[in-house]
């Protein structure tokens, strides 16, 4: 056997719409640009829902932020979808200490009886407007400087079909990808299609999320610390 020992696979938005009309039967001198205008929008849906589905791996990146005492809360890049793990860091080189910062609600954040507290954070409310912000208590008081580093899942680049562009996924979702599409594209112009397509995405999918993880254990233990007798 000879492989081609190669890596690089990887389909322009263009050639995942003329596969994803292939799978609607739609070939390709059939194609207008009325199916190029419906698909432009369809794969952005699509790309719309896969963030939906979080979290996507691929788009997880650790970030830093400088703290300033007595400002409670900071507007982060208008592309963050949610953050996954925040610490705060102090000091640095052999001296740095990383705390891990827990999260909490809004209806938290609105039950504290004393917002404006200064201290080290110890927990962070991510608020989802736009563009979202970080909101912390304790308000960072003056014993850092502290340094937030949190891991963001980002929202997916826009799909766009001139220049030979491509979409802004994983290897493992291409197919999930194509196979969602297909199955938008058959609503539009293949309804005798549409429940087939639909089970093809959804099995698509299962496989590529069920791979979208990291391969660890699991543990869970009580915070026993917090425990005490009446």
């Amino acid at each position: 056997m000879t492989a081609s020992g190669t890596y690089a696979f990887l389909p322009t938005n263009g050639q995942c719409v003329i596969q994803a009309y292939r799978r609607c039967q739609i070939r390709t001198p059939e194609l207008r640009q009325e199916h190029f205008d419906a698909a432009f929008m369809e794969m952005n849906l699509a790309l719309v829902k896969f963030g939906n589905l979080q979290p996507n791996l691929w788009e997880v990146s650790l970030t830093t932020l400088p703290l300033v005492q007595g400002t409670a809360t900071y507007t982060l890049p208008a592309n963050t979808v949610m953050i996954l793990d925040a610490y705060i860091t102090t000091n640095s080189g052999s001296q740095q200490t990383n705390r891990y910062l827990t999260p909490f609600s809004r209806t938290d954040y609105a039950s504290l009886a004393n917002p404006t507290s200064q201290g080290a954070p110890t927990q962070f409310w991510f608020d989802r407007v736009v563009p979202p912000t970080i909101n912390f208590w304790p308000v960072p008081d003056g014993n850092g400087p502290y340094t937030l580093g949190y891991y963001s899942v980002s929202q997916m680049q826009d799909s766009k079909l001139p220049n030979g562009s491509t979409p802004d996924l994983a290897y493992r979702f291409l197919d999930a990808f194509i196979a969602e599409l297909a199955y938008r594209l058959a609503c539009i112009y293949a309804p005798t299609l549409e429940t087939q397509r639909a089970a093809a995405a959804q099995q698509a999918w299962n496989i590529a999320a069920a791979q979208d993880t990291e391969w660890v254990g699991l543990s869970i233990a009580p915070p026993l610390g917090r425990y005490y007798r009446v």
